[in-house]
């Protein structure tokens, strides 16, 4: 402990030289200690996500069109629909992500 911190007044290691090498030895233990998630879970996010945005889209061209039949208009209700359920559904996917890394960052670091 004396020779580290004698050759950080020498000058030879950087100030929170030794705390960093600890921390990062940490992260790296933990992550030896952490879950190994496969190929097939990324590919599962994948699919959780894009049904985030497709169901949410459907259901506004659905009512859309149905809105269209039903009311005279000389606006497209399908159009509009469509639009407000793709911003629906990237917003929900978006708080979903946020919140499955949130968790993550939760189990890697504590």
């Amino acid at each position: 402990m004396q020779a580290g911190r004698a050759s950080q007044r020498l000058g030879l290691l950087p100030m929170g030289f030794r705390e960093d090498v600890e921390q990062k030895e940490k992260r790296a233990i933990r992550g030896r200690k952490g879950k190994k998630r496969s190929m097939w879970y990324g590919f599962g996010l994948f699919g959780i996500v894009g049904w985030l945005v497709m169901i949410p889209t459907v259901l506004g061209i659905g009512i859309g069109v149905y809105l269209d039949r039903t009311l005279e208009s000389r606006f497209s209700w399908t159009l509009m629909c469509s639009v407000l359920g793709i911003a629906i559904g990237c917003l929900n996917a978006w708080f979903w992500v946020s919140r499955e890394r949130k968790q993550i960052e939760k189990e890697r670091y504590g």
